[in-house]
C-alpha cells in the first residue's frame, strides 16, 4: 500500500512539474517576447499567431472529447432503459 502512496505522490509531482513548466513557457512567450528584441532568443518560440491558436484548438478538441463522452454515456443509459422496458413489457 506505501508503494502505491509514493507513486501516486511521484506521478502528481511529475503533473505538477510539466503544468508548471507549460505555464512559464506559455506566459513568457505571450507576455514577456513582444519587448524582447533578441533574434536568439526569440528562436526558442514558435511565431506568435499560434500563441492564440493552440489555446483555441486545444478548447475545441477538449470540447470535442467531452461531448462524446457524454453523447455515448446518454445512448448507454438510453439502451439500458429500453431494454429494461422490453424485460418489463414481456414478464406482463
Amino acid at each position: 500500500m506505501a508503494a502505491n502512496a509514493l507513486l501516486d505522490r511521484l506521478v502528481g509531482l511529475a503533473m505538477l512539474i510539466l503544468a508548471s513548466t507549460v505555464f512559464l513557457y506559455y506566459t513568457t512567450w505571450t507576455l514577456l517576447m513582444p519587448f524582447i528584441e533578441d533574434e536568439f532568443v526569440q528562436s526558442f518560440f514558435p511565431p506568435r499567431a499560434w500563441a492564440v491558436r493552440i489555446p483555441v484548438i486545444l478548447l475545441l478538441l477538449g470540447g470535442a472529447v467531452v461531448g462524446s463522452f457524454l453523447s455515448l454515456v446518454m445512448i448507454r443509459s438510453n439502451r439500458k432503459k429500453a431494454a429494461k422496458a422490453a424485460q418489463k413489457a414481456k414478464a406482463k
